[in-house]
């Protein structure tokens, strides 16, 4: 929780006035994205903007990681904040004046906005270290978009007692979103977001002519049998009060009009909320597609590759996030969300670790109603750089606030 008078006062004014070097950085990062664990580029361009400061930097060993560890003036917790690095593959439309330059990448998720949010906190820190109590620990990640960053930096010893400031005290992170209301942070405890794990399924039968479909074994029917029968068994199987997601987004068999393939291939996503859930349709998935095979005479291979855990938040970390955006931003600018959504996040492997937050920031552009706004993972997302003060003000608020 905050403290009485804690040193928040003006720090949003604070956050301001470094808006130019925010921006700075961020345009740079958004002209020159780089995707998964190996951001040279972007990792150069984050100790570049650390330099002046008074921070210890640590460069990971096995990803393109940077770890920044600020001292306080007194003794204090460690709180950890966190900003992504990676973008994504897909191309830009936003025909924004600073927009990528490198082709089939793009900085759709807003982690440009991130990375620029948490070096310009520490700017804010640093200038008010005298306030601080404790240290702060910035966690500069690679490889969110799918790529497991997060976990390789535990690995490393992050979390660890004897890693680059010890073990953290509590954890935060923002990501910003351009379907909110510019400069609004939402938030909610426990879980936030999902769990999400990749489903492969080969369906093995027996090829033959088109026109003899019976002196072969089709694994075409099977396979669309198997994606209606596995939307029957997430209503039928899972407890209703236990959301549970199951897509299967790409299928491929065959190669022309007159011959049946041998296989058939389906790939999907499965999210879910609890781990009780996904249990459940590890189960079922597996159970399905081998018996709905079966029944067509063909045989099925699955595989469920697990990927990253339910992000569940800590009540009072919620809490002190809610509590400190608001005395910051107002507190008509805090909001608490009635429903976690099925996205996924890594920052989940931290949380699982720490007590700590993730909190939605607002970066609708002025003039776009949220509603109507490209989302995030959009070619054509923009976000209202001006909500980067709000979010760089909440980072540097979390840490003098903390006790």
């Amino acid at each position: 929780m905050s403290l009485p008078g804690a040193p928040i006062d003006g720090l949003h004014a604070h956050a301001r006035s470094v808006q130019p070097r925010t921006v700075t950085l961020r345009r740079a990062l958004h002209r020159h994205p780089e995707l998964g664990l190996d951001l040279p580029r972007t990792r150069d361009a984050v100790v570049a903007a650390l330099a002046d400061l008074p921070v210890q930097v640590h460069l990971g060993r096995s990803v393109s990681s940077v770890v920044a560890v600020l001292e306080g003036h007194r003794p204090g917790p460690t709180i950890l904040l966190r900003g992504d690095m990676d973008a994504l593959p897909m191309p830009e439309d936003t025909g924004l004046p600073f927009a990528s330059e490198v082709a089939g990448a793009m900085h759709a998720c807003g982690h440009d906005t991130h990375v620029a949010m948490l070096a310009s906190a520490a700017k804010v820190l640093a200038d008010r270290r005298d306030e601080l109590g404790g240290r702060v620990v910035f966690m500069f990640q690679p490889g969110e978009e799918g790529f497991h960053g997060a976990r390789y930096m535990i690995e490393e010893g992050l979390l660890d007692r004897s890693g680059p400031a010890g073990r953290p005290d509590a954890a935060y992170a923002l990501h910003i979103s351009a379907t909110l209301p510019s400069g609004e942070v939402h938030a909610r405890p426990g879980p936030l977001m999902a769990a999400a794990d990749t489903i492969k399924v080969t369906v093995n039968g027996r090829g033959g002519h088109a026109s003899a479909p019976h002196d072969a074994l089709d694994p075409v029917p099977a396979a669309a049998a198997m994606v209606g029968a596995l939307q029957t068994a997430v209503t039928r199987r899972v407890d209703t009060h236990q959301p549970v997601v199951l897509t299967i987004a790409h299928i491929v068999a065959g190669t022309t009009t007159n011959v049946i393939p041998e296989t058939a291939y389906l790939e999907g996503t499965l999210r879910s909320l609890s781990e009780t859930a996904r249990a459940t349709m590890y189960e079922e998935i597996r159970r399905v597609c081998r018996y709905t095979a079966l029944a067509h005479g063909c045989t099925a291979e699955v595989e469920i590759e697990p990927g990253y855990p339910v992000t569940v938040n800590d009540s009072a970390a919620v809490d002190q996030v809610t509590e400190l955006a608001g005395d910051v931003l107002g507190h008509d600018n805090v909001a608490t969300m009635p429903a976690p959504i099925m996205g996924a996040e890594d920052f989940s492997y931290v949380l699982a670790e720490v007590p700590g937050a993730l909190a939605f920031l607002g970066g609708c552009p002025p003039g776009v109603d949220p509603a109507l706004a490209p989302p995030n993972h959009s070619n054509r997302v923009v976000f209202d750089e001006e909500a980067m003060a709000a979010g760089v003000a909440v980072y540097a608020g979390l840490a003098l606030g903390a006790r």
